[in-house]
């Protein structure tokens, strides 16, 4: 007790120092305000109360002697308790220093009332000493300059003033009074800048302000100033306004927050925010609920934005999270939702019928004008507005019918995301403890959505609600003693029903799938096979044909997706096997009614419409009904009176471009080679022929056939009839088969008729194709005809065939003209040879040919030979040619035709000496693994080379000149032995001495 009376005297005691700046303090008041070194300025300040630098200059003295006063004083002689509680006024100097100012600013005001200078700083100063240190904050960047006000309550939130070392609110209660007092006087005399006012309101922010001030004072201040400033400016009240409601929370912030949102909407999902946040003492989420849903819908007309980036679905999903949280509050129970639902049925009746008697209206000018009804909502611009919605006014107590709104809202508008509002509905349901009906909302969310995500999302929340449910039950059953047997029954049941949804999920899936796309065959072929898999004593087979009708019923044949003819073909087999597990009886006349109705369905290709037929006639040869199977392909295969119908047209049906399948014509004429007669087998290919539909395996496999039946003529007039219908590439497999089966049957007794369709053949073939043909030609010459016509044949296949077959060709043609006429008679087809072929293969043939003359003694011939290929073979890339020429100059030649041999390989050296052909040989010497030929080697072979080098080094053209291309000139062989050809005299040659070499 003594304690505590201590602490009371000394509160007294801090107490008795105030009040300090009210009434204003005077010379006369306080004795102390003016020092004897300040008489002089007050006199003149008396002589010259007009001058504002006078009185300016005195105010920032008086500071700055406080600041070097406060500096010198010593602050460790108070205790904490004083500092804590006082303040900035804890320490005498500055109380003193507070009347010092005061009196000064008061005295100038009273000669400037209206400098908002004088003003500013006197409040600041005041603030200083009762507020306390104001904090600056450091930020980053500015302001934006008209910023939403979402984003201004952002800022302004992190700019909020704090302070430092405040006087305690109970001690000095007359200073923070009169610093009210202070600014009430500012703003009477300027009512304008919203400057002041702002300074104003951070009083009521600052967390020691009095309840007195900062509640109802506050309020009424902030009211005032939205009166006071012009509306150009209201927007920085109600920044700092809307912050302090959020703080106060409760009635006050729903009425300050309404007064903005009629004005701008924008802010209305933070409201919703504040209404339901936990530092509310009374949280409102009916009202939530409305203003979320009303801004849901009216983003869903395009007349709202969300200044969060929201879209309507995000909108309404905030309501449903609203709705889920707080069940009881926001919606209405079961009995009231149907009770709504019931009415609002009755309405939409009555509204329809409403509509279909409406009488007309008449006029005579076209205006038309309303005499009664209800009234009509007009927005401000004329157009019509939404009618009142109870569900959409937070004022309205009325709770909401959740199920009709998302029904309406949700489900109605965004269909692919269904599984959401499903799911947020049965949540609302179990909230409320209405099992039965959250389980029912769940089984119609399954059967109603068209995704596999919102399937899975309805489906996993249904599992975790029997789970759960589940688990509850077996702990009220461990809790309670005396109804464990009807808890017990309830248990089993539940369990039994989460197993049977679990069995469920791949048929509820499945359902989903093809209530997504009705069309989809293989979604319904699973279904098939799902029931196939299920053991229930036998009706597995009853629900797949149901599931069979049910899916020819249903899907469209224009629309369905691939294979819908096997949908058909596979419920004529299960008719046809007996069952799934084949233990029925076979049913084949079931089989043949699924097959004749397929046969009438118009399939989006001809082929699935063959396809079907064939099948058909494949079971019925199953079952040994060759005739039924026969009856069923001339059925198929009946052709109409006008075949001038093109096979791709789509818009005539299946049926009417069958006779045209060819997929089905090789099946019947299979089936009549097969089971039928010869003759009938010739019917069936001759229509096919006469349709115009055959290919070239057709026209192959007829006359094959034929050719098996011995009917060697017949099937050599198809082969003619196939090379009619078909032109090159595709004809040339027929003339090849066919005149192999000509030679082989007549050989050389029809040689004339073999020699003509051979020339038929060759007469349109193209080069690239003729080759075999030729070949084909000449060896049926040889064999049968002259020898002298087939070297004729080769001749003219060198001439025809393409550029990449005359090598070979003319390989072929030496070899055969060497078999027959010996070696000299090749010379002339070498000669043309070199004369045709390009370069890279004259150098090849230019060797045979050498090699040929040497063979026949005629070096010299050998020798020119070689040296008219030269100009085709660069050194860095052939280096085998010339290897083998210098071979052949040692072994045959002298020094003279030796150095000539180096004569023209440096000529032709520098011929391709350049930076094109350099890379060229280079790549292709790497390309083919040759050795790398550099110029330095190949100019240290002789003494010749570098004086060639120099000579080249010296000069800016190449060191010899190229020879052109000529054609090749031999020796005559019927000129005497040992003389040869007068060599080329090249004007351009170096003479340089026969020593020089050596």
């Amino acid at each position: 007790m003594p304690s505590v009376a201590l602490k009371r005297a000394s509160l007294e005691d801090l107490k008795s120092h105030f009040p300090l700046t009210f009434p204003v303090p005077t010379p006369k008041s306080h004795s102390d305000l003016i020092t004897t070194k300040e008489i002089q300025r007050e006199e003149d300040l008396l002589r010259n109360p007009t001058s504002f630098r006078a009185w300016w200059s005195a105010i920032n003295s008086t500071r700055e002697e406080f600041v070097a006063l406060q500096k010198i004083e010593p602050s460790s002689t108070l205790p904490d308790e004083v500092h804590a509680i006082l303040g900035p006024l804890a320490s005498p100097l500055s109380r003193l220093t507070l009347q010092r100012l005061t009196y000064l600013y008061e005295a100038a005001l009273v000669h400037f009332p209206n400098s908002f200078k004088l003003w500013k700083s006197y409040l600041n100063m005041r603030s200083g000493f009762v507020l306390g240190k104001l904090v600056i904050k450091k930020r980053a960047g500015g302001k934006k300059k008209l910023p939403e006000m979402k984003d201004a309550l952002e800022e302004e939130t992190e700019d909020l003033e704090d302070w430092e070392e405040s006087l305690d609110p109970v001690v000095g209660w007359e200073e923070w009074r009169s610093l009210v007092a202070t600014f009430e006087r500012a703003l009477m005399w300027l009512p304008k800048l919203p400057r002041l006012w702002l300074m104003y309101f951070a009083i009521f922010f600052h967390p020691k302000c009095p309840p007195l001030l900062s509640h109802t004072h506050a309020r009424r201040t902030f009211d005032r100033a939205l009166r006071t400033l012009p509306p150009s400016l209201h927007f920085r009240i109600w920044v700092r306004y809307l912050l302090w409601a959020g703080r106060k929370g409760g009635e006050t912030t729903v009425v300050v927050y309404k007064r903005y949102l009629s004005v701008d909407p924008s802010i209305t999902e933070g409201f919703t925010g504040l209404l339901l946040s936990s530092t509310n003492s009374a949280p409102r989420p009916l009202e939530a609920a409305k203003l979320l849903l009303s801004l849901a819908r009216k983003a869903a007309r395009g007349e709202y934005t969300s200044p969060e980036g929201k879209s309507p679905y995000q909108l309404l999903g905030d309501w449903i999270d609203v709705v889920e949280a707080y069940s009881e509050e926001v919606g209405l129970d079961a009995d009231e939702t149907d009770e709504s639902n019931d009415a609002i049925a009755r309405e939409e009746s009555e509204a329809a019928e409403a509509a279909i008697f409406k009488p007309e209206a008449v006029s005579k000018d076209g205006q038309l004008i309303r005499f009664a009804g209800p009234a009509v909502p007009v927005k401000a611009d004329g157009t019509a507005a939404q009618p009142y919605d109870p569900d959409e006014d937070p004022s309205s107590s009325r709770r909401l019918n959740i199920e009709n709104i998302i029904q309406k809202d949700g489900l109605a508008v965004y269909k692919d995301q269904a599984g959401r509002l499903w799911t947020g509905l049965a949540t609302y349901w179990i909230k409320r403890a209405e099992f039965d009906r959250a389980k029912k909302i769940f089984e119609q969310g399954i059967k109603s959505v068209l995704t596999i995500r919102d399937f899975s999302q309805i489906f996993d929340s249904y599992v975790e609600f029997g789970e759960s449910l589940l688990n509850a039950m077996m702990q009220s059953l461990e809790e309670e003693d005396d109804d464990s047997g009807e808890i017990m029954e309830e248990v089993d049941l539940r369990m039994k029903e989460l197993e049977e949804l679990t069995d469920r999920r791949p048929f509820l899936l499945n359902d989903v799938l093809i209530r997504r796309n009705p069309n989809d065959v293989l979604e319904w072929e699973k279904r098939v096979a799902l029931w196939g898999k299920q053991d229930e004593g036998g009706k597995q087979d009853e629900q797949v044909a149901n599931t069979y009708s049910k899916a020819l019923e249903t899907i469209n044949p224009r629309k369905a997706t691939n294979n819908l003819h096997r949908l058909y073909v596979n419920f004529a087999k299960f008719y046809e096997e007996g069952g799934t597990n084949g233990q029925a009886d076979k049913d084949l006349e079931s089989a043949r009614k699924i097959f004749d109705k397929a046969t009438k369905v118009n399939f989006k290709l001809v082929e699935d419409l063959a396809e079907v037929w064939c099948e058909w006639a494949e079971m019925e040869i199953r079952h040994e009904n060759y005739d039924e199977a026969i009856r069923v392909m001339q059925r198929a295969a009946a052709i109409p009176k006008n075949t001038k119908v093109n096979y791709h047209d789509h818009t005539l049906s299946s049926q009417a471009r069958l006779f045209k399948s060819l997929k089905l014509w090789s099946f019947y004429v299979d089936l009549e080679e097969s089971i039928g007669t010869v003759e009938s087998a010739k019917a069936v290919y001759d229509k096919i022929l006469e349709l115009r539909i055959a290919n070239a395996q057709i026209i192959v496999n007829y006359a094959a056939f034929l050719e098996e039946n011995k009917y060697f003529e017949e099937s050599f007039k198809v082969y003619e009839r196939g090379v009619e219908l078909f032109t090159f590439p595709v004809s040339f497999e027929i003339w090849n088969i066919y005149l192999s089966k000509f030679v082989k049957r007549y050989g050389g007794t029809k040689l004339e008729r073999a020699r003509d369709l051979f020339e038929q053949s060759l007469e349109k073939c193209p080069p690239k194709s003729c080759k075999p043909l030729f070949l084909m030609y000449a060896q049926l010459e040889e064999d049968h005809g002259l020898a002298k016509r087939s070297m004729a044949i080769y001749d003219r296949a060198t001439q025809t065939v393409a550029d990449a077959d005359k090598f070979e060709m003319f390989t072929i043609y030496i070899a055969k003209a060497t078999a027959n006429f010996g070696l000299p008679a090749t010379r002339p087809i070498y000669e043309r040879a070199l004369e045709v072929l390009p370069d890279r293969q004259t150098a090849e043939m230019c060797l045979r040919f050498a090699a040929l003359e040497r063979k026949l003694g005629e070096i010299d011939r050998a020798r020119a030979i070689y040296a008219h290929a030269s100009q085709f073979c660069d050194p860095r890339i052939n280096p085998q040619f010339w290897s083998e020429w210098n071979t052949f100059e040692i072994e045959t030649g002298s020094e003279d035709t030796f150095r000539e041999m180096l004569r023209i390989k440096r000529s032709v050296q520098a011929q391709f000496n350049t930076e094109a052909s350099y890379l060229a040989a280079q790549t292709t010497a790497a390309r083919q693994g040759t050795t790398k030929v550099n110029d330095d080697d190949v100019d240290s072979q002789d003494a010749m080379a570098a004086a060639e080098k120099k000579v080249a080094g010296g000069t800016k053209g190449p060191a010899f000149v190229a020879a052109t291309a000529t054609k090749l000139a031999l020796p005559d062989t019927t000129a005497q032995d040992g003389l040869t050809a007068a060599p080329t005299v090249n004007a351009d040659e170096i003479h340089i001495s026969d020593d020089e070499d050596l």
